[in-house]
Order: structure tokens, then sequence, then C-alpha cells
């Protein structure tokens, strides 16, 4: 399997669970003003882990303030679990258990896929040499992980969103 390949299957499965979270946990229960605000700010998080590596080359500085970006995202990821403690279901816990093990996951693929964003070779990763979709697979992802976050601001804080059941 190619680079790009990797990266997509484990972008797909992150987006695939991220979709069922939303459409169908978040909307069936509602969200409280907590979530309302906070899940657009994780979505964000993402978003700037996106965005840095497609705009910094990898170096020792560039690195080290991606895994600062990465390690953020994965702890403020968690700031919710307070909340749904009390408001999920089961089901609802299981699939964010395992988005949280998702999450760092695909913060690490987009690490390794990193150097073939800016046309570096990576010795340690001869598999994704020459995958030219590596780019355009990240960016797509900057691009829908950016218009999940304004649909999460949008849906959920608009005047015309659904009403939350009392919180």
């Amino acid at each position: 399997m190619t680079g790009s390949g990797v990266l997509l299957a484990v972008l797909t499965v992150q987006g695939a669970m991220m979709a069922f979270d939303e459409l169908y946990f978040h909307r069936k229960r509602g969200l409280g003003r907590w979530e309302r605000v906070g899940h657009p700010l994780d979505t964000l998080t993402m978003v700037a882990c996106l965005g840095w590596v497609l705009l910094v080359a990898p170096s020792r500085a560039a690195i080290m303030s991606y895994a600062a970006l990465a390690t953020f995202s994965c702890v403020f990821v968690t700031k919710d679990e307070w909340v749904h403690a009390r408001h999920c279901s089961a089901g609802e816990h299981w699939v964010h258990a395992l988005l949280f093990l998702v999450h760092p996951m695909t913060l690490a693929a987009v690490a390794v896929v990193w150097p073939a964003l800016h046309g570096r070779s990576s010795t340690h990763v001869a598999w994704i040499e020459g995958d030219r979709l590596v780019p355009p697979v990240v960016m797509g992802q900057l691009a829908l992980a950016a218009a999940f976050c304004v649909y999460q601001a949008a849906y959920w804080n608009l005047p015309w969103r659904r009403a939350s059941p009392g919180r």
C-alpha cells in the first residue's frame, strides 16, 4: 500500500466515526452550550495540525512545534468527558473511546507523510517517496476539517439550530 493509501485509510476511518457521532448521537440527544462551543474548537485543533504540516517544512523546530500541537490536540479533545459522563449513552461513549484511539493515529500518520508534502525524501519511510497523492490527500483533509468546523459552529450555535434538551 502507498503512503497516500495508508493515510487515506486512517483519515477515512476517523472521518466516518466523526460523521456517525455527529449525525447520529449528537443530533439524537442535542448538545449543551459547553459542547456547542467545544466541539468546533476540537476540530480547530486538527485544522491547526494539518495547516502546520502543509505550510511549514519539517525541521527540528517545526517537528517539535508539531509535536506540541498534536499533543495539545489529543489532550484537548478529552475536555468534554465530564459532560459526556452525564449525557451520553454507552454506544456514544464507545464511539468516543474509538475516536480517542484514532485521533493520535491520524496525527502520527500525517507526521509520517510530512516530508513528502515538501518534496523531501524520508529514508526511514521509503514507501512514501514519490507518492504524488500525499499532498492532495492532506489538503483535502484540511478542507474537510475546516468545513466541518464551520458546520459545527453554524449548525449548533446559529438561531436555526435544533433546540438542546434542557442543557
